[in-house]
């Protein structure tokens, strides 16, 4: 049977990608808390806030590529662009949807309290993120990168992963 390889292969880039989108939506409840002393789950699963996941995940997944098959190559091009276009679309046409939501929801809000028509459903406000957010998460995304890909000079790393992958 063949030893499972997880460095400088796709699983390596996967990883990475996956545990900085991952790391990042935990930060998001964590700073939920400190800023609001409650803690809420929910925020693990949405869109939008600090830092952007979208971001941590898409640019941790171009960083590896350029790792493990180098920064001249057609993946890490093709990573990087497409990370581009995401990272772009969460400041902006996302952003703006959710501007366009709380401007809706507010004008709806008036009007149902002036006709005492029935309640409707709120649209939700945090769809995008800040110039900052996505810049946030894109650098946490470089940081899981450079991260993952060091734990291949760790011997019990390796042996761990021999373990699991006896299974």
């Amino acid at each position: 049977m063949q030893e499972f390889q997880f460095f400088n292969t796709g699983f390596e880039v996967l990883g990475s990608g996956l545990l900085a989108a991952g790391i990042a939506q935990t930060l998001k409840v964590i700073f939920h808390y400190i800023k609001n002393k409650k803690i809420n789950f929910k925020i693990f699963t949405t869109t939008g806030g600090m830092p952007s996941s979208h971001s941590a995940g898409v640019i941790a997944l171009a960083t590896s590529v350029g790792i493990v098959c180098g920064i001249a190559s057609v993946d890490f091009a093709i990573s990087l662009g497409f990370s581009l276009i995401i990272m772009q679309d969460a400041a902006g046409l996302r952003r703006a949807a959710g501007k366009t939501a709380a401007t809706l929801n507010r004008v709806v809000q008036e009007f149902v309290e002036h006709h005492e028509t029935k309640p409707y459903e709120v649209l939700k406000e945090l769809l995008g993120h800040t110039p900052f957010e996505v810049f946030c998460g894109a650098a946490l995304g470089v940081v899981v990168a450079f991260f993952v890909h060091s734990l291949d000079k760790i011997e019990a790393v390796h042996k761990l992963l021999a373990l699991i992958s006896s299974f």
